[in-house]
């Protein structure tokens, strides 16, 4: 069974850089399309990022382009979200997603993924 698990979260002032893993375990990651996603409280969850299962192509939410980053390195089973120049509406719960999608097809719908992790809190306040 696919399990993913997200950490690197936590308290950060405006400005700063959080880094968030999602480790997979179950299955090899090489085959699963993968994506960030955030919920704030009272608000819908929203897509933030996503990466193709080979990693070569990306995509971001407007609010945090240029300052985030997604990648993956499938041998240790684990996607990465960087997350630079922080802002306090960049508060929320960020969770990680996977879909088995082995083509180069991109999505930030939360319901075209069927893996979640339990997400982790991330805060931006000075």
């Amino acid at each position: 069974q696919l399990q993913l698990a997200e950490s690197g979260g936590g308290l950060v002032q405006p400005g700063g850089s959080l880094r968030l893993s999602c480790v997979f375990s179950g299955y090899t990651l090489a085959y699963y399309a993968v994506g960030w996603f955030r919920q704030a409280p009272g608000k819908e969850r929203e897509g933030v990022s996503c990466i193709t299962s080979s990693g070569h192509n990306t995509n971001y939410a407007e609010s945090v382009k240029g300052r985030f980053t997604i990648s993956r390195d499938n041998a240790k089973n684990t996607v990465y979200l960087q997350m630079n120049s922080l802002k306090p509406e960049d508060t929320a719960v960020y969770y990680c997603a996977a879909v088995f999608q082995p083509l180069e097809v991109l999505s930030m719908r939360p319901d075209e993924y069927d893996t979640w992790g339990q997400g982790t809190q991330v805060t931006v306040s000075s």
